[in-house]
C-alpha cells in the first residue's frame, strides 16, 4: 500500500515541476528559429516535420500497444469454452 503512494507522490510532485521548464522553451526555439531564418539560414525549416514526428510518434506506440492488446484478448476469448 505504501509504494503505490510514493510512485503517485513521485509523478504529481513532476508534473508540478516541468510544466514551467517545458512552456519556457517554446519562445526561445520560435525567436531562434525566425531569426535564423531571416538571416538566410536553413535550420528552421525542419522544426514543423520535426514537431509533427515528436506528436505523433507516442500516438504510433499507443496504437500499436492497443492493436497487440486487442489481437490477444481476441484469441483468449476464442480460446475460452462458452458457457452454454
Amino acid at each position: 500500500m505504501r509504494k503505490p503512494l510514493v510512485i503517485l507522490t513521485f509523478f504529481t510532485l513532476a508534473l508540478f515541476v516541468t510544466p514551467t521548464v517545458s512552456v519556457a522553451q517554446c519562445p526561445m526555439c520560435k525567436i531562434s528559429m525566425e531569426s535564423n531564418l531571416n538571416n538566410g539560414g536553413t535550420a528552421g525549416k525542419g522544426l514543423n516535420k520535426g514537431i509533427l514526428y515528436l506528436f505523433s510518434l507516442p500516438y504510433l506506440i499507443i496504437g500499436g500497444l492497443g492493436y497487440y492488446w486487442y489481437k490477444n484478448q481476441k484469441l483468449v476469448d476464442m480460446d475460452q469454452p462458452s458457457e452454454n
